[in-house]
């Protein structure tokens, strides 16, 4: 087998592409020759992990990395455990709920629930990792960061994402008016700023008795719909709902135990 870090790379990129892409493109994001990608993607393939319909056609993922992320999902006891309380925030408040867990100062998306029956509905393609400096989940993880950690995970990812919204931030300053709000009042709020047309809410899920950040939890939806007013509604509930996730979740293996 190749490098683990490649084979891993290339999962990563196919992830983000559900239809596929030819050799030529997954060779040109890995910045490898050709002949390591054809060979790294034969032995993804040898393993169920990528399939080609046909020859020179488009290499894309199998079903089995979501069989195994489900499998891993059911044995760590996150689908019984804590998809319910997601499920039940998402049903209280009829919009979009994430749950997202904090991994080597990465913000990842773990879990979602759809409560919008109807009407206009937000379910974006977002990818895997949080962009800290425009999303709800972002603000309100860095709002329980000291400064000089907040700052260097933001210069990681860098600042004016390319598609964020108009009120998004684009000075440290900016972002961290934000910041300091969501820290006073515990919960971030954000309108047009990731997306035009989309506002969200997102409040810290904190190791109990500790001001240790285990993730984040938000409830997005069309700004015509989440208003400043209905926010206020679902703070509660919110809020409730990230200390379930860390009184119930504490300790299972998608969160960080150190």
């Amino acid at each position: 087998m190749q490098p683990p870090d490649r084979a891993v790379s290339v999962i990563e990129i196919l992830a983000r592409h559900a239809f596929g892409l030819p050799l030529s493109e997954i060779a040109d994001q890995l910045s490898i020759p050709r002949s390591a990608t054809h060979r790294l993607l034969a032995d993804l393939r040898d393993e169920g992990y990528v399939r080609q319909d046909y020859d020179g056609g488009a290499y894309r993922l199998t079903a089995k990395l979501v069989a195994v992320g489900y499998e891993y999902l059911s044995a760590a006891s996150v689908s019984s455990r804590l998809q319910p309380i997601i499920d039940r925030l998402a049903e209280q408040t009829g919009e979009l709920v994430v749950l997202a867990v904090v991994d080597r100062g990465k913000l990842l998306r773990l879990i979602k629930a759809q409560g919008a029956r109807g009407g206009l509905l937000y379910n974006p393609d977002e990818g895997i990792e949080v962009y800290l400096p425009a999303t709800s989940n972002g603000h309100a993880y860095l709002s329980v960061l000291d400064e000089d950690e907040a700052l260097q995970l933001v210069a990681r990812q860098g600042m004016n994402q390319e598609g964020a919204g108009k009120n998004a931030p684009r000075t440290i300053r900016q972002l961290f008016e934000y910041v300091e709000r969501a820290r006073e009042t515990g919960i971030a709020r954000i309108f047009d700023v990731w997306v035009d047309g989309t506002s969200a809410m997102a409040a810290p899920v904190l190791r109990p008795g500790s001001r240790i950040p285990l993730g984040t939890i938000s409830v997005a939806g069309p700004t015509i719909r989440m208003t400043s007013e209905r926010m206020d509604q679902f703070a509660d509930a919110l809020k409730a709902a990230c200390n379930a996730v860390a009184e119930t979740g504490f300790d299972l293996p998608i969160f960080e135990q150190a």
